[in-house]
């Protein structure tokens, strides 16, 4: 092909809308001047901590609040660390790798197919957020390999990122909805404030399903038409991303290898664990066992060993899950130690949650109000604090005392900051990380797709989320 017609080819592509290149200036901004998150979760300490001083903490109490909280939710963080590592381990065992490659057969156009990753990506996202973004990344890869159809590699990556921008804090690996339902995971300093918050009163409610609906079918109609035709498309030969997947022999190279390639210990250990999965589960609700962190993360584990057969294979995929869940383990202490210094630190008896709460409950009108700015503010803070659990340890306190206040489901109120505090992922890069790394991207590549999913969804299931809150009535705190 002469290069006269190539930049016939280039000049008759049509130009990036308005919004995809408002997303690419934001990229290039944050790219530039945004540091890493764990900057932000230090500010975001520094800040709160000069905060309850000012509020009238004497500074001893203050660093004595933090250095007690620092610790107080390590149950929590180990526990979020397995939901994802356990996902991986799903997501990158040989039966789910079949899988994928017979659904990368299923679409039969380019446009149909990002479409099609898309909605997988979301209800994978409900039940494990990691499976979501590994198997997607997975799944667009299998796809470009096809001669068949063009597919465009990026708009394809962006689309399987949506299950992180939308889809995961409304299924059973919600972080807040897992902490509510898990009276250990609970810190002694929300409880009093929230209670124990079931699923029933979350992610099984009539109301959430309606979000999921609505939410997923509207992430299709954007994926459609913001994919480029054929003719614009960008392949990921285009980009010049090599598809080929590097082999990695495991053979047993001296006998001390024989039980790690030998499915003998798998088998055992199932076994061993099938009386207390029959126990378990024998009675009740499975979703509502699920919601039991311990439960969810062991039954992971067990299904990922179970599927990768091998040990070995078994540990490979472990190892890879790993850099993941770094940021998870750094983080979240200090998460528990903010939490500490919003609600133990009082001047007069009021703690500065208390002072936040009663700030919330002064703007809100009613419980309409209050959904939406518990909306805004989540998203504005989730842009920053790119963390749902961890997040949720900071603003419970002040949100669900002042929910308490004004008479908001406490449930709902748990939602509607699900809803919310997710959608800022679709324009800040960090849970992006992982699907970059499989998919062999940057971060500019996809954002400017997602940043049409931000754009659309966040009028959309906002006031969906507001206005949902008028079907539930107020339940006081349940307290173990």
């Amino acid at each position: 092909m002469t290069d006269t017609t190539l930049n016939g080819q280039i000049a008759s592509q049509p130009r990036e809308g308005v919004l995809v290149r408002l997303s690419q200036t934001m990229v290039a901004f944050s790219e530039r001047w945004f540091p890493d998150a764990y900057i932000f979760v230090l500010l975001a300490t520094v800040a709160v901590a000069l905060a309850a001083i000012v509020h009238g903490g004497s500074p001893v109490a203050v660093s004595s609040a933090f250095g007690e909280g620092f610790w107080s939710i390590i149950p929590f963080t180990m526990q979020m660390a397995l939901v994802a590592i356990g996902g991986y381990i799903v997501a990158l065992s040989p039966p789910v790798a079949a899988l994928m490659r017979r659904a990368a057969a299923v679409p039969t156009t380019g446009r149909g197919a990002v479409v099609f990753v898309g909605v997988v990506s979301i209800l994978l996202s409900l039940v494990n957020w990691g499976v979501s973004l590994i198997f997607s990344g997975l799944l667009v890869r299998e796809i470009a390999r096809r001669k068949d159809i063009r597919l465009d590699y990026r708009a394809a990556g962006a689309a399987g990122y949506l299950g992180l921008g939308f889809g995961f804090t409304l299924g059973i690996s919600s972080s807040a909805a897992q902490l509510q339902a898990n009276p250990a995971s609970i810190p002694p300093s929300l409880m009093p404030i929230t209670g124990v918050i079931s699923f029933y009163e979350t992610i099984l409610t009539w109301q959430n399903l309606l979000v999921i609906v609505v939410g997923t079918v509207l992430s299709a109609a954007i994926c459609y038409y913001t994919t480029p035709s054929d003719a614009a498309a960008k392949t990921a030969a285009d980009l010049g991303v090599d598809l080929t997947d590097a082999k990695v022999e495991q053979k047993p190279t001296r006998p001390g290898d024989y039980l790690e390639f030998s499915p003998i210990l798998t088998i055992l250990i199932v076994v061993l664990a099938a009386g207390w999965f029959y126990e378990t589960f024998k009675s009740g609700n499975p979703l509502i066992t699920m919601s039991g962190l311990n439960t969810y993360n062991f039954v992971f584990l067990l299904v990922g060993a179970l599927l990768h057969w091998r040990p070995r294979s078994f540990l490979v995929s472990f190892s890879q899950a790993m850099p993941s869940v770094a940021g998870v383990l750094l983080q979240f202490p200090f998460y528990g130690g903010i939490a500490y210094m919003l609600t133990r630190v009082k001047a007069s008896g009021v703690s500065l949650s208390d002072t936040i709460a009663h700030w919330f409950v002064s703007l809100a009108s009613d419980t309409s109000v209050f959904s939406f700015i518990v909306g805004i503010y989540s998203a504005v803070l989730g842009f920053f604090i790119p963390s749902a659990g961890g997040k949720w340890i900071i603003e419970a306190p002040y949100i669900m005392k002042a929910a308490n206040e004004i008479g908001a489901h406490l449930g709902w109120t748990v939602m509607v900051y699900n809803i919310a505090e997710t959608l800022p992922n679709f324009i800040n890069p960090f849970w992006m990380l992982p699907l970059l790394g499989v998919l062999k991207l940057k971060s500019k590549d996809l954002i400017g797709y997602t940043s049409m999913q931000f754009f659309i969804h966040f009028p959309v299931v906002m006031l969906l989320a507001v206005a949902l809150m008028h079907t539930f009535t107020y339940r006081a705190p349940v307290i173990p």
